[in-house]
């Protein structure tokens, strides 16, 4: 039976994802170790010239978004998934590991994990989440994975409504939303105006899930309003561009374009947003897939992985930072003949685990019930 969410695509797109959903189950054990996941397996070649994927690192924020898309799986696929371990021991270790997170973007995730697992912590991981989100400024990402956590907790008093006003005044003056809330030095002044997509699509999200639990209105006019923006941005061929200025709404960097917002956080949100009472983007949605089903080498059914990004080669970020001061000057100049200085020619080979997450929440979670 074709899950309610994968059901809205055309039947080509529905195999193409269904694909996408066995290989995340099967891609993540490799990358999980002593109760958590690694920071990414990088592509290396090995003496014949085959492609292989290399463990590297270790990651609490990647271990707690692979919970999340772990527990739209049924009990069997959790364990496959978790190389034999339920979801209940993976949330453990998160939670064990509390007193070493300094952030409030990692608490947050633990704490929507544990909500969303059932397990008997949240309310230790609500404490350090209070404890973490104290500051005058926060990363956009970070504020939107707080009202999505305390959304998915239940909790509805004066943390919940901090959470929101914080999110609805990041739009005040602006068409999308900037990379960091509030004031403090957290993003250099010549690109405070400049947003990323993460910073689009995690607070949509948390917006359409709010609206979704308590019929908050304008919590659901605002998840609207960036919806309609990234959807108007989006690229010729499906590509969910990477930087935009947020007080236009336009475009400051197009790559690098990235497979998991193709996949997953693109659809993710948008779909969260349909499910909460807002517009259905399945056009768009499709048109993201398209841009991946149209480069099949970016999907290694060998490996169980996908490759995380196209870009430019660009090593040192020389035509985001260019751009970003540009506009920050003159809102609309492109300096268009980086375009053909760096072109976008090179593959990024890793894929980090909260890729795969993402991609089974996108499509097998539910916006306001658990999964």
């Amino acid at each position: 039976m074709t899950d309610h969410r994968i059901a809205l695509l055309s039947s080509g797109h529905q195999d193409f994802v269904t694909r996408m959903l066995d290989l995340a189950v099967r891609g993540l054990p490799p990358g999980y170790a002593d109760g958590g996941f690694v920071f990414t397996r990088r592509a290396r070649r090995d003496a014949g010239g085959e492609w292989t994927a290399v463990p590297e690192g270790r990651s609490i924020r990647y271990s707690a978004i692979v919970a999340l898309g772990v527990a739209t799986l049924d009990e069997s696929r959790q364990r496959a998934a978790l190389a034999g371990d339920g979801l209940l021991d993976l949330v453990g270790h998160l939670v064990k590991r509390l007193p070493e997170v300094t952030g409030p973007g990692d608490a947050a995730l633990i704490c929507w994990a544990a909500a969303q697992a059932g397990h008997a912590d949240v309310d230790l991981a609500l404490s350090r989440l209070a404890e973490l989100d104290t500051g005058p400024q926060i990363y956009t990402v970070e504020a939107a994975w707080v009202l999505a956590a305390l959304v998915a907790s239940g909790v509805t008093d004066g943390r919940t409504e901090r959470a929101r006003e914080r999110l609805l005044g990041g739009l005040a003056g602006n068409r999308l939303y900037p990379h960091a809330l509030g004031q403090g030095p957290l993003v250099p002044r010549y690109r405070a105006h400049v947003g990323c997509f993460a910073d689009q699509v995690y607070p949509l999200q948390a917006l359409a899930r709010l609206h979704a639990a308590v019929g908050d209105e304008e919590a659901l006019r605002a998840a609207e309003r960036v919806a309609t923006g990234i959807c108007q941005a989006q690229g010729p061929y499906g590509e969910w561009w990477w930087h935009y200025d947020a007080r236009s709404g336009a475009v400051v960097e197009g790559y690098p374009v990235y497979s998991v917002h193709q996949l997953s956080m693109a659809p993710m949100a948008l779909l969260d947003l349909a499910e909460a009472g807002g517009a259905a983007h399945v056009a768009e949605i499709a048109k993201g897939l398209d841009w991946m089903i149209e480069r099949p080498a970016f999907v290694r059914d060998d490996l169980a992985l996908t490759w995380r990004k196209e870009a430019r080669a660009d090593p040192r970020k020389i035509v985001r930072g260019l751009r970003a001061a540009a506009t920050g000057v003159h809102q609309g100049m492109r300096l268009g003949v980086l375009d053909r200085i760096y072109p976008p020619v090179a593959v990024d080979r890793e894929c980090r685990p909260y890729e795969l997450g993402w991609l089974l929440y996108a499509w097998l979670a539910r916006c306001g019930q658990p999964s």
